[in-house]
């Protein structure tokens, strides 16, 4: 009899996931009702990814986009979902699979969740924090000053063997 090992983390990250894409689902069916808004950060090369190659040059390795106000046609499915946006005063679809997606946080209930996994199962390089879209980090493309605190971001490396 062969023994494997149970790969906890990924299947963490997949229960997480789900998560994102519930929240995206309500959030196609409901809309966007305060506090709640929602920072996606997502890694531009990843399979599946859809996006302009104006933006895919501008953000080479990722992208944090958020949902808000102005966000059109909002589709959900399995295995990621579609949007369309504004950029430069023309709307843009993206697609992006929920395994594309690095980060995701709804600042407004200081709620964050950051995936560390690739593809293979093997960890990520940790994102430098002054990049995640959470409020205690200070994204550089936030339009208002976020609130004092921060969201707390919940990532698996705490409980990795080092």
């Amino acid at each position: 009899m062969r023994r494997s090992r149970i790969d906890y983390g990924r299947l963490v990250e997949g229960a997480l996931r789900t998560v994102v894409r519930d929240v995206l689902e309500r959030l196609g069916k409901e809309g966007v009702s305060a506090p709640h808004h929602f920072y996606i950060t997502f890694r531009t090369r990843h399979p599946g990814v859809s996006m302009p190659e104006f933006l895919r040059d501008r953000y080479p390795v990722d992208m944090t986009i958020v949902l808000q106000h102005q966000f059109w046609d909002l589709e959900i499915d399995d295995q990621g979902f579609g949007v369309t946006l504004s950029f430069n005063d023309q709307l843009h679809r993206l697609r992006i699979p929920f395994q594309a997606i690095k980060v995701f946080a709804d600042p407004g209930v200081e709620f964050g969740l950051q995936f560390t996994l690739d593809d293979e199962g093997e960890g990520t390089t940790s994102p430098d924090p002054a990049r995640l879209p959470v409020p205690s980090a200070r994204p550089t493309e936030v339009r208002e000053d976020p609130p004092e605190g921060g969201a707390e971001i919940v990532t698996l490396d705490r409980f990795r063997k080092k």
